[in-house]
C-alpha cells in the first residue's frame, strides 16, 4: 500500500466519552483501514486530541465529500475542531533568508534529495548575495530589501509573491527581520522559525559571545511558529548540544548553528507530516 493513498485527520475537542470509538467506527464502516492512531488528553484544560492516519484505497466517502460527512456524523455532535489532509498533497513553501545561509543549505540539500514532500517556489532574502545559492538550485530568487521607512510596503509586496506563487506555508531560515502583524495574521500557524535558545538570556547580535563569557554548559536551538509575540510562538521543537571551556567562541558558533539546521529540520518535517496540533499558544506533537 502506497503512503500516497493515505489521509490525516487532526481533531481537537472538549474531552468526553466515545470520541475515539465514534471516529474509529466512522472510518472503519467506511471501508477505510486505520495505520496511525494517537491521542492525547489534556486534564487541565479538558480538551482531547487525536491524529488518525488511514488508507483510502476502498474508502467509500469520496475524499471530497469526507469534510460534509464527517462533520454531519461525528464533529458537530462533539463540537470538534478538526482538519483532514492528503498525503498527495504536495505543499508549497516560501524560505525567507537574511545573510546566514546555513540553514537555507540544509534545506535546499534535503528538498533536493527527496526527503521532502514539499515544493520551494520562491525564495525571500533582504540580502542580494543569497541570489547565488538560489541559481545554484533552481529556485526563483527575490530581492526584498527592508528600511525602517519601506518596511510595511515591502511586506505588501512580499505577501503579493506569496499569493501569486500559492505558498502554504513560509520558512524563516535565520531571516533576520522582525514579521508584523499584518503579515502573521495572513498564516496563522504557517510562519516557522527557528533561532537559538539563548533568548530572551542572551539577546542581541552576538549571543555566542555573551553566552561563552558565562561559561554555558550547553547551548540550545528553538524552532516554533511566529505569533504577534516576537518569540513567543507555539514552540515545535527544540534541542541542546554540550559545551565547556574547552570551546571557542567560534567553536559555539559552528556547533550552534549545526544543532539550528537540524532543530528547523525536525520541525519542518513535523509540519509536513501533519504531526503538529496548535491549542492556546502551546503545540500538542505526535509521534
Amino acid at each position: 500500500m502506497s503512503i500516497l493513498q493515505k489521509a490525516i485527520l487532526l481533531i481537537h475537542c472538549p474531552d468526553q466519552t466515545g470520541i475515539i470509538a465514534s471516529v474509529t467506527n466512522f472510518i472503519k464502516e467506511n471501508k477505510g483501514n486505520i495505520t496511525y492512531l494517537e491521542q492525547h488528553v489534556d486534564a487541565e484544560e479538558n480538551i482531547f486530541f487525536m491524529r488518525v492516519e488511514w488508507e483510502l484505497l476502498d474508502f467509500i466517502i469520496p475524499i471530497e465529500k469526507v469534510d460534509e460527512v464527517f462533520s454531519e456524523e461525528i464533529a458537530i455532535k462533539f463540537r470538534m475542531k478538526w482538519k483532514i489532509y492528503l498525503l498527495t498533497e504536495r505543499p508549497k513553501m516560501a524560505v525567507f533568508v537574511s545573510k546566514l545561509p546555513h540553514c537555507l543549505y540544509d534545506i535546499l540539500s534535503r528538498y533536493c534529495s527527496g526527503e521532502w514532500n514539499v515544493e520551494i517556489p520562491i525564495i525571500i532574502s533582504n540580502h542580494e548575495e543569497i541570489n547565488v545559492i538560489a541559481n545554484r538550485f533552481g529556485i526563483k530568487f527575490h530581492f526584498i530589501p527592508i528600511t525602517q521607512e519601506n518596511k510595511y510596503s515591502q511586506e505588501i509586496k512580499t505577501l503579493k509573491l506569496l499569493e501569486e506563487n500559492k505558498i502554504d506555508f513560509v520558512v524563516l531560515a535565520r531571516y533576520m527581520q522582525i514579521i508584523n502583524k499584518h503579515f502573521t495574521d495572513k498564516f496563522p500557524e504557517r510562519i516557522i522559525n527557528i533561532h537559538h535558545s539563548f533568548l530572551p538570556a542572551f539577546p542581541g547580535a552576538k549571543p555566542y559571545h555573551s553566552a561563552h563569557k558565562r561559561g554555558v554548559k550547553i547551548i540550545g536551538a528553538t524552532s516554533h511558529f511566529v505569533t504577534n509575540e516576537l518569540d513567543e510562538g507555539p514552540i515545535i521543537e527544540q534541542d541542546v548540544v554540550s559545551v565547556s571551556h574547552l570551546d571557542s567562541i567560534n567553536d559555539m558558533i559552528r556547533k550552534g548553528r549545526d544543532l539550528e539546521k537540524i532543530v528547523l529540520a525536525r520541525a519542518i518535517y513535523k509540519y509536513l507530516d501533519r504531526k503538529i496540533l496548535v491549542y492556546k499558544n502551546k503545540s500538542i506533537i505526535f509521534n
